[in-house]
């Protein structure tokens, strides 16, 4: 072309989570069965949406006023409840004018970091959810700033990597913190969430609080919300339906900002989000709708404990199947519904292989694998796809140096669910040994 059109952080835009897919489908169509374990949709793998909650949506469906545009920052009375849930648990108050709607998190996510100063950055987690880390290293046209989760500590956040990284990097002027996190399934103590906010206050900083699974905790654990713990400091709280209900093609979430007038840099910032959504009119109007009859239904508690007590069942199942094989290290999930595995440093090479009956599969596999580009957990994770039919992700396209893989706890029939980390474990010993 003329000229070259391509945004300097084109390069950063990857989503492990869903390219993998295209290599199953490949796999699928050369004759192997596959377990879909890769992304974190609930509805995808058989969960049933009660009829009180579809009666909801179709009620709604059923009046004019859901087809129509709403308020930029959405829905008036779904802001007042959602402002109201916040006030009535935590000590920051907040009105529904710091409340704004976006059709998704994702599309929240994309203007959150794309708004920034190109030379302000926001520090995340390693590894970190890839949408987070593609959006901020887009936004600046640069790798991710992180620091890192330790798998020898539950996955927990190392505060003194945090605090040296934002001491030492000046371009540093927020803090992404996913609690419950994607892809580990950590859940943070109020110590740890404290401490993260110290840092902030400590170096002027704001927080970005992703908290999409705050209602998905489990296994005797707990947390607190940010808003709870944030005092005077600026952040955005990002939340939404999509896991929690699940409603994902809802494409409905929503951030809560708090402090905004504490700092009048950060207050034109939000503005500037604001303004952006603006540009785009609104967010969809019919699930903003649902949100308040959804989550003040007499079910809905129950409907949330049933689930967390499913997922607490699915993690302690694949925790007692994996936490004795030999080559890797694996924590309890605590919350949302993933679990990361990592291997034990020195453990993969490039030589490792699992046995492949179809010919064909086995050439696909070798020509995928084959390069320096490609990481020594992405090999594993095709050898164990094409074995198997075993579909998980590789940790290291969720930014980390770490090798591993993160898998779902979502599948819902217990006897299918064992049989996927008997077999995964069995694998990871078959493949170290290879």
């Amino acid at each position: 072309m003329r000229n070259n059109i391509v945004h300097i952080g084109a390069g950063e835009l990857t989503y492990e989570i869903r390219a993998i897919v295209e290599i199953a489908e490949k796999l699928q169509q050369l004759g192997i069965k596959t377990n879909m374990e890769n992304i974190g949709d609930p509805v995808a793998k058989g969960e049933k949406i009660p009829v009180w909650m579809k009666k909801i949506v179709a009620d709604l469906a059923m009046k004019d006023c859901s087809y129509g545009y709403c308020p930029t920052k959405g829905v008036l009375e779904t802001r007042q409840f959602l402002a109201e849930l916040t006030n009535r648990r935590g000590k920051t108050r907040i009105t529904a004018e710091d409340i704004i709607f976006f059709n998704g998190l994702g599309d929240a996510i994309q203007k959150v970091y794309g708004l920034l100063k190109r030379e302000a950055r926001v520090i995340g987690p390693s590894p970190t959810y890839s949408t987070h880390s593609s959006g901020e290293a887009a936004h600046a046209g640069q790798k991710p700033v992180s620091y890192r989760l330790d798998p020898d500590n539950n996955w927990y956040p190392d505060l003194d990597d945090l605090r040296l990284s934002v001491q030492y990097n000046p371009a540093i002027s927020g803090i992404l913190i996913i609690n419950p996190d994607n892809p580990t399934g950590a859940v943070y103590p109020e110590r740890i969430l404290k401490e993260m906010i110290a840092i902030a206050k400590e170096y002027d900083l704001f927080i970005i609080a992703d908290e999409i699974y705050h209602n998905i905790v489990y296994n005797g654990q707990s947390t607190k919300p940010i808003s709870d713990l944030i005092g005077d400091v600026p952040a955005i709280s990002m939340k939404g339906i999509s896991k929690e209900a699940p409603w994902p093609g809802a494409r409905c979430g929503w951030i809560e900002v708090y402090n905004a007038d504490k700092d009048p840099v950060f207050k034109r910032y939000v503005q500037s989000i604001l303004d952006s959504k603006m540009v785009e009119v609104c967010s969809t109007t019919l699930p903003q709708k649902a949100i308040p009859l959804l989550m003040s239904h007499p079910e809905y508690p129950l409907y949330l404990e049933e689930r967390r007590s499913r997922y607490e069942l699915c993690s302690n199942i694949a925790y007692d199947l994996l936490k004795d094989v030999p080559g890797i290290k694996v924590n309890r999930t605590n919350g949302a519904f993933y679990m990361s595995v990592v291997f034990t440093p020195g453990k993969l090479t490039d030589r490792q292989t699992l046995p492949i009956e179809i010919k064909e599969v086995r050439e696909m596999v070798e020509s995928l694998v084959n390069g320096p580009e490609v990481s020594l957990d992405k090999r594993f994770v095709y050898y164990l796809l094409a074995a198997t039919g075993i579909c998980v992700v590789p940790i290291s396209s969720f930014c980390t140096p770490e090798r591993g893989f993160r898998i779902t706890l979502l599948e819902r029939n217990e006897k299918e669910f064992t049989r996927i980390f008997k077999t995964i474990a069995e694998n990871i010993t078959l493949y170290l040994d290879s």
